[in-house]
């Protein structure tokens, strides 16, 4: 009744399309179930990414195989908030660590290496968007530029009103 001692060897279907893997099994005299899912960037959706028992191992006929297969949707996370709150030195980072790639700086006028802003296929971001892991972002970084001339500008002003207020009070009281 319980067919001591007869088994069938495991085969391995790691690898093949779901199709083709549950043609095996049956081929075999197991029975196949697909109990999971995961993300494989590498592999083409609807593979067979594992399986319980492993291949070579020996079980009775009529056994049922567990198999997980690779889906094709794209697992998404959100973008860490870097925006207008780090250095692009530390957005980088950020990014990285979240599984995001990154390209070249777009630079703007603003403050030297300050983060205005996060690009994704060409878009601007807001703050906790959920974009593809994996995917390629480029910061929007401040040149510096501003920055010096904002400076310059309100040094400018200052002294102007500074030499207007001279010329204008005969006293000088407010010294």
């Amino acid at each position: 009744y319980t067919h001591h001692g007869e088994s069938k060897v495991v085969p391995n279907v790691q690898g093949m399309a779901s199709g083709k893997a549950m043609e095996a099994l049956t081929l075999s005299k197991l029975r196949a179930a697909i109990i999971d899912s995961c993300y494989v960037a590498d592999v083409p959706a609807g593979t067979i990414v594992d399986q319980k028992p492993a291949a070579g191992a020996r079980v009775k006929e009529g056994r049922q195989i567990y198999l997980t297969i690779c889906t094709n949707r794209t697992p998404v996370r959100t973008l860490p908030d870097v925006i207008d709150n780090s250095s692009a030195r530390e957005a980088a980072a950020r990014l990285t660590a979240a599984g995001f790639k990154l390209t070249e700086n777009v630079y703007i006028d603003g403050e030297k290496e300050w983060v205005y802003g996060v690009r994704y296929q060409g878009r601007e971001l807001a703050g906790g968007a959920k974009i593809p892991v994996g995917a390629t972002v480029t910061l929007v970084v401040g040149s510096g530029d501003m920055l010096t001339e904002g400076a310059n500008d309100s040094t400018a002003i200052l002294e102007d009103a500074a030499t207007d207020a001279l010329n204008n009070d005969s006293d000088n009281s407010w010294f």
